[in-house]
């Protein structure tokens, strides 16, 4: 059930309990750090002003090369007395295919503290359901490069994370149903969390019926559309439908999208590093979508998932899971 916190910015953020796990509650929305060609300043920078502005929810991934400013960030804000201590920020990290092996889970959470500088992370999840030989990330992945994804082994390596305590929850990340279902028999703690894409053209309903039924919260990323890999426009910021919204109620295309996603229960992950966008991205809890809003919403045509398959090489078929299950499109 969620809760209500006020921050810095007069701003209510609810808060969300996890179904699993030893986590505080989540904000329900957070600060994202998919910055990779930032310079390291940035994100430090963009993570002082969103805990200035209110934020407490911060992700950040191996892959992403964050984890070190981000937590930087958080010792700056808690020296400043912005923040009283690091237990009053929620962290989010992700393990890496190139580290999907039962036996690397645990030191890579490790290593991923050790950028943080920190002893826990509230939730860390799987990345993606795709395993390849342990390296730095390559891209695009090559096909030699492939290994099979150990769901057990890997799962139960996580678990053994937050029993030792350096994850308070677990959960996973861009899991299809099918990949769910390989997870779950032998699971002694459910997931907590599957971040996955959902926005106004991208709703994810099949998906986020079958994790309410498992006990599962979904987060979002991309929640204002993107993740687009093909260089297309994006659907969201550029939808007529949500720029009449917007307009009819005095706020922008992107508040709209964030609002419509907040009120299907998922909470929501966003990267901006711009402080204005920051701002207005906390202001979407004290105002409602009509039912007109949602009806128009409902309609929009949805777009086809890509899921991991930018990260395949053309050469052939990226074999370390079901080629099937690699895409993220709801059948």
């Amino acid at each position: 059930m969620a809760s209500t916190r006020s921050t810095a910015a007069a701003v209510a953020v609810p808060d969300v309990a996890l179904p699993s796990g030893n986590a505080r509650p989540m904000p329900a929305i957070g600060l994202g750090t998919a910055a990779i060609f930032l310079p390291h300043e940035a994100t430090r920078d963009a993570v002082l002003a969103a805990i200035e502005l209110g934020f407490r929810n911060f992700d950040t991934a191996y892959l992403y090369r964050t984890e070190k400013p981000l937590g930087e960030g958080v010792a700056e804000a808690v020296r400043r007395g912005l923040i009283g201590s690091r237990e009053e920020v929620f962290v989010t990290s992700k393990l890496w295919c190139t580290q999907c092996h039962p036996d690397l889970v645990v030191p890579s959470l490790r290593e991923t503290l050790q950028n943080l500088q920190m002893e826990y992370v509230d939730l860390y999840l799987i990345h993606q359901p795709i395993c390849q030989k342990p390296g730095p990330p390559v891209f695009p992945a090559k096909r030699e490069d492939a290994r099979p994804f150990d769901f057990k082994g890997v799962w139960q390596a996580m678990e053994e994370c937050q029993r030792l305590g350096l994850a308070r929850a677990i959960g996973v990340s861009n899991f299809t149903a099918k990949h769910l279902d390989r997870t779950l028999p032998f699971a002694t703690i459910t997931p907590a969390v599957n971040q996955v894409e959902v926005n106004p053209v991208c709703h994810q309903e099949k998906l986020r019926r079958y994790c309410a039924e498992k006990g599962i919260h979904v987060v979002a990323f991309s929640p204002l559309g993107g993740q687009d890999w093909t260089g297309k426009a994006n659907a969201v910021l550029e939808s007529e439908v949500l720029a009449e919204i917007a307009k009819a109620r005095g706020k922008s295309v992107a508040q709209v999208s964030l609002r419509w996603v907040y009120e299907q229960g998922v909470s929501l992950v966003v990267k901006t590093y711009n402080k204005e966008r920051l701002k207005q991205n906390l202001e979407i809890f004290d105002w409602e979508l009509t039912d007109e809003d949602r009806l128009k919403i409902s309609q929009i045509p949805q777009k086809k998932l890509e899921g991991g398959a930018f990260m395949f090489s053309p050469e052939g078929e990226f074999t370390s899971v079901d080629i099937s299950e690699i895409n993220y499109a709801e059948e």
